[in-house]
């Protein structure tokens, strides 16, 4: 099973001053050689925080993280097919009287799509999501 990674796990990293490439060791030898990618959403939510820097050097520092990042794990676009599974599951959620965060949603129908499961430090948005592997990290 592939891994998608969200936004958490690597905002952590960044501020531990984590190198992208001592994540992906750990990732492997915790969960084995699996495919680990983003999801095109990860990115707006990592570029936001790159743009509410408090000084130009945090910018600077987080451009480089995040280039590093995007240099070393694959980020797949969101597609159709995606849409109608973020569709579906907001859809049945809503009757429930349960609502996804919009994101959270977007990035977990990513995982749905690929089969992939999600890795992340906010379990409670992705246990919303009906047959979505999660995996805390």
């Amino acid at each position: 099973m592939g891994l998608v990674l969200d936004s958490g796990v690597l905002i952590v990293a960044e501020r531990e001053a984590r190198p992208v490439s001592s994540l992906l060791a750990t990732l492997e030898r915790e969960h084995g050689e699996t495919e680990i990618v983003l999801s095109s959403i990860t990115v707006i939510e990592l570029e936001h925080g790159l743009h509410r820097a408090q000084t130009a050097e945090q910018a600077r520092q987080r451009r480089n993280y995040l280039d590093t990042v995007f240099a070393a794990i694959p980020v797949e676009p969101f597609t159709r097919d995606m849409a109608t599974v973020a569709a579906k599951v907001d859809a049945e959620a809503r009757k429930t009287g349960c609502v996804i965060p919009f994101a959270d949603l977007l990035i977990g129908a990513t995982a749905l799509r690929f089969g992939y499961g999600v890795g992340t430090r906010n379990l409670r948005h992705f246990r919303m999501i009906p047959n979505l592997a999660i995996i805390q990290l």
